[in-house]
């Protein structure tokens, strides 16, 4: 057998721990006669399962034949990209659109490498949804890791004006905290604020410890011990699995030297890099499972109120939590273990 496990972003991998309850969330909002939401927005930390979320999302509603998925890339020109999208989608589904209909390419000149950029590209997505509407079909927009920039401030900000004309388009966007928090506190932006927020959280343990235990053929102390290694991580869960399918006759020990090297070289080096030097210390502080809060502004040399601001930051980012009322504990597995060695 192969293995089943991956370590590529973004895909959907063979063996899945689905969020049925966001899924849910979003596939019925979605297909409600009358949407109360148009827009979801997926945040999270880095390898924490928001495009797979996504991604699983568009899938199911891609096998429906009432919804076109546009995919779009958030550094090329988004507004462009979409009206190019949206007229090959009306040229290729012959089924959905009447016979001999295509957007004029009239509206489109040749650009940089040659390719085909609208020169009117509201023109033409106006112009496709005259049909689309007609033809009683929704189209599903997905962006993955947002970033708050001037060509996503355009394209925010003509896609409310779309929903306002009552325009079957609908947006799933994925991204970091920061990223996120950018987009929907821009002054200009702010109806994104109104927008649902999904935050990929801890997978459940138990479903984590079910699959090793099937997928592995192991006992239920060893599964158990597997799954509380991951703490609920999604990329952990896979990069576990990658490394123990690889190592299940070499002993733990070998497993969890691969496991490192996969959260180091994915995650946590580019993670730590991001971080400021106080929430450095902050994370090097806790190196038990949970700490108390004392030991911790001891530790890193920061009073109460400074280590309350930057707790709640990295509360938000994904990097700490606290299981209990004044103790910290790391959200992400072996994480102390690993950046140690940074320093």
């Amino acid at each position: 057998m192969e293995n089943p496990f991956t370590i590529t972003f973004g895909k959907e991998p063979n063996k899945l721990i689905s969020r049925l309850e966001d899924m849910d969330s979003i596939l019925s909002s979605f297909n409600a006669s009358n949407p109360v939401c148009q827009t979801f927005m997926i945040e999270g930390i880095r390898g924490s399962g928001k495009t797979v979320l996504m991604t699983t999302v568009a899938n199911a509603l891609a096998k429906e034949k009432d919804w076109i998925i546009i995919n779009l890339n958030p550094v090329l020109d988004l507004l462009s990209s979409l009206a190019l999208r949206l007229r090959e989608a009306c040229s290729s589904k012959t089924n959905v659109f009447e016979k001999g209909f295509n957007v004029s390419a009239a509206g489109f000149g040749i650009g940089l490498n040659g390719e085909e950029k609208s020169n009117d590209p509201v023109g033409e997505i106006e112009k496709a949804f005259r049909t689309i509407i007609r033809k009683k079909k929704r189209v599903l927009v997905t962006i993955d890791e947002v970033i708050h920039d001037n060509n996503m401030k355009i394209f925010a900000s003509q896609f409310q004006i779309f929903v306002r004309q009552d325009y079957p388009i609908f947006l799933i966007m994925t991204g970091l905290y920061e990223n996120i928090n950018s987009i929907q506190n821009d002054p200009a932006l702010t109806f994104l604020l109104r927008s649902p927020k999904i935050e990929t959280g801890p997978l459940s343990i138990l479903q984590i410890y079910k699959q090793y235990r099937e997928i592995f053929g192991i006992d239920d102390s060893a599964a158990k011990e597997l799954a509380e290694l991951t703490k609920g991580y999604a990329f952990a869960f896979q990069a576990l699995g990658v490394s123990y399918w690889n190592n299940r006759k070499k002993g733990l020990s070998k497993t969890l030297d691969e496991f490192d090297d996969l959260l180091d070289d994915f995650v946590y080096k580019k993670l730590w890099t991001s971080m400021t030097k106080k929430e450095k210390d902050i994370v090097l502080a806790i190196s038990e499972d949970k700490v108390k809060t004392g030991d911790i502004c001891k530790r890193a040399s920061v009073n109460n109120s400074t280590f309350s601001r930057y707790r709640e930051g990295l509360i938000r980012k994904g990097i700490i939590n606290t299981p209990e009322y004044g103790y910290v504990s790391l959200s992400l597995p072996r994480f102390y273990e690993i950046v140690k060695n940074y320093i």
